[in-house]
């Protein structure tokens, strides 16, 4: 039997690329290690601290555009002809990690193309209007130019979902997402969430901290509101274009510190009494790094976070946090101040082992039995409509 050949493709790589799907491409190469790897742009290949140090990796034109290594998102219109331009006819299985783009590889009728879909392209679909209001692009003539634009790329990204044969979707959410957006189906598998990092404190300071880019989806401007009425000390960890607005609303108990190493991140999240988050995230790899430090969750009731915290008011012995149904300080408030009546009754350990469910190693086997499952499938099917 001959060795299948595999191709990973991913949207960028770059030394600021470090989120929860640069984390899904490196646990999958660690089990498909000889996969070779495709992006748009790479510059983590010749960064001595990554994890791709050394590796080959095949880029596309943008790799040359000015200004790629900071932000290759500046040259949207070109990403989705750029992608189709990577030539993977060799292999046997695509596996892709896609939040924009890498989905759309080419394919022939021999290869099978298995999907891990972090997100459905969020400015085309779910922060549009958001993206519009807060951008110069959408004012104007340029805001007509960037509406067709969107308008384009939705269709181009509703066509190319028709180039997959099976999605992962990183959570329930996303695969309510993925259905609404290209009406297809998708198998959950929760991404790995590097909880060795995080160590299990049983004793909190009196704080509350919340980490996340400062961006306006992530409403850490309510959080701040809230903690200005409340007067508890609250952290700020995270940078971003709301960096400098967060710090012009904050009272002198909310503390804005902007980045912080891994070291302090840490630090905070397993120290706080409680971790506080406001957006709807698809999954929210924050959320279980709390809870790997003991560290209750105190967050808005939508995405991810539903099926990664379970609300001590309705699990009463294995709660982990709780939730607040509106993205608004009002709505905050309230869940701080029962948060402050309820937190005797939260068990550090049940945290960790709520956190132990979305282990690397649980992503990985659950990853490589639905790649193995899906390619006996695939070639077994009979695509024939008589099935003569």
């Amino acid at each position: 039997m001959k060795k299948l050949k595999y191709a990973l493709v991913h949207e960028w790589l770059t030394p600021l690329a470090t989120g929860g799907s640069e984390l899904v491409v490196q646990e999958i190469l660690k089990h498909v290690d000889e996969a070779d790897v495709y992006a748009l742009i790479d510059f983590e290949s010749a960064n001595p601290e990554s994890y791709l140090f050394g590796r080959q990796i095949g880029t596309t034109f943008l790799q040359h555009f000015p200004g790629a290594r900071s932000g290759v998102q500046k040259y949207l219109p070109f990403l989705p002809i750029a992608i189709e331009q990577l030539d993977l006819r060799q292999y046997d299985i695509i596996l892709s990690s896609s939040h924009a783009v890498a989905k759309g590889i080419l394919t022939s009728p021999q290869q099978l193309h298995v999907c891990y879909c972090h997100t459905p392209m969020r400015y085309a679909w779910d922060l549009t209007f958001d993206y519009l209001r807060s951008s110069k692009a959408g004012r104007g003539i340029q805001g007509l130019l960037t509406r067709y634009l969107l308008h384009r790329l939705r269709q181009w990204d509703v066509i190319s979902a028709n180039r997959v044969d099976y999605f992962i979707a990183n959570s329930q959410h996303t695969a309510r997402r993925i259905w609404r957006c290209y009406r297809r189906r998708a198998q959950v598998i929760y991404p790995p969430v590097n909880i060795e990092r995080f160590s299990l404190m049983r004793q909190k300071q009196d704080f509350y901290v919340t980490v996340c880019r400062l961006v306006s989806y992530k409403n850490v401007s309510a959080i701040v509101q809230a903690f200005n009425q409340l007067g508890h000390t609250l952290i700020v960890i995270g940078t971003g274009p709301e960096l400098e607005m967060i710090r012009q609303i904050a009272k002198p108990n909310v503390q804005v510190l902007g980045w912080q190493p891994a070291s302090i991140v840490e630090k905070y999240m397993a120290e706080a009494k409680a971790f506080v988050y406001a957006a709807c995230e698809d999954f929210g790899i924050a959320l279980v790094e709390a809870q790997a430090c003991g560290t209750p969750v105190i967050s808005y009731a939508a995405g991810g976070a539903l099926e990664t915290v379970l609300d001590i008011r309705q699990h009463p012995e294995t709660g982990t946090g709780l939730f607040f149904s509106s993205q608004t300080a009002a709505a905050l408030v309230e869940a701080v101040e029962e948060f402050e009546q309820l937190q005797g009754k939260f068990e550090p350990e049940i945290g960790r082992l709520r956190a132990e469910q979305f282990a690397p190693e649980v992503f990985g086997q659950r990853y490589l039995a639905f790649v193995e499952r899906c390619y006996q499938e695939f070639h077994s099917r009979d695509f024939t409509e008589s099935g003569a």
